[in-house]
Order: C-alpha cells, then sequence, then structure tokens
C-alpha cells in the first residue's frame, strides 16, 4: 500500500511540475509596436491583416504602395515612412475608409440579417475597380470596354 501511494504522489508530483512549468512559461502576446499614425484601422491590427488591407487597396485602384506612402534612397526594399502624411492620397484613402464604413453600417445590417449570403458590401473595388482615380469619364470607358481596366501588354522583346 505505501508504494502504490508512492507512485501516486510521485506521479501527481510530476504534473504538478510540468504544469507549473507550462504557466511559468507562457507569455501572453504583446500587442503591436511597429504601426504608428493608424488613425482608421484599429492599433492593434496584425501585421497579416494590415498587409492584407493594404494589398487589397493596391488591387483595387490599380496602384503600388508608393501611391500612398512615402520612400526615399535607392533601395525599394528599405526607406519607407510608412506613418508620413506627406501624399495627400493617404489622407484621401483614409477619408474613402470612413466613408465606406460608413455606407455599408448605414445601408448594410450585418448583425440582424436573415440572409448574409445577399449583402453586397461597398469596397474600394465598388468604384475603383483598378483605377486610382474613377471619374465619370473613366467609369464610362470601364463599361464600355466590358468592365475592368486592364493593363496594356508588355513591350515586343527587342531584337
Amino acid at each position: 500500500m505505501f508504494t502504490t501511494n508512492k507512485k501516486k504522489l510521485t506521479v501527481i508530483a510530476a504534473l504538478c511540475a510540468i504544469s507549473s512549468m507550462g504557466i511559468f512559461a507562457y507569455t501572453p502576446d504583446k500587442p503591436q509596436e511597429g504601426f504608428k499614425n493608424l488613425q482608421v484601422l484599429p492599433k492593434d491590427i496584425s501585421k497579416d491583416d494590415l498587409d492584407k488591407v493594404m494589398h487589397s487597396f493596391n488591387d483595387a485602384l490599380g496602384v503600388k504602395c508608393i501611391f500612398c506612402h512615402v520612400h526615399e534612397g535607392e533601395d525599394f526594399r528599405q526607406g519607407w515612412k510608412m506613418d508620413s502624411d506627406d501624399k495627400p492620397e493617404k489622407n484621401i484613402a483614409r477619408h474613402m475608409m470612413r466613408m465606406t464604413m460608413g455606407i455599408n453600417a448605414t445601408y448594410f445590417n450585418f448583425e440582424n440579417s436573415t440572409k448574409p449570403d445577399t449583402i453586397r458590401v461597398v469596397t474600394c473595388n465598388t468604384c475603383h475597380r483598378g483605377i486610382p482615380h474613377p471619374d465619370e469619364k473613366g467609369i464610362a470607358e470601364q463599361l464600355a470596354n466590358g468592365g475592368m481596366k486592364t493593363p496594356p501588354p508588355p513591350p515586343p522583346p527587342k531584337n
């Protein structure tokens, strides 16, 4: 009987030790500290989610990062001043984000809809469709050409 209790105590002590090590080794995720000057997007947005949002802008407007963000220097991988507000396009993007969020919140009832698969959300692509400045002429041109503006074909190879 003493041996059985000793085995039980040993197993319980080992489990307690392992549990304690797990508890002390756990470190909760730290909040993102790398993003500065976020005014519309959540301050605790993950890098992956921020990248998805930015890439959706690239696709919807047919632009690259430099359209809204400041870049200095020759190395394109470095020299980005993402928190700079020097380009007016960045504040226009913020205004457009607030506008689409307002339209969606006012006219689309996400929380109480009984048919969420029928909801059409207003996004950047709703108006831009691959062009940075959708105006009446640009949209009419897109519709006449059957939809989204496609980039021109690459030049022929030089001989």
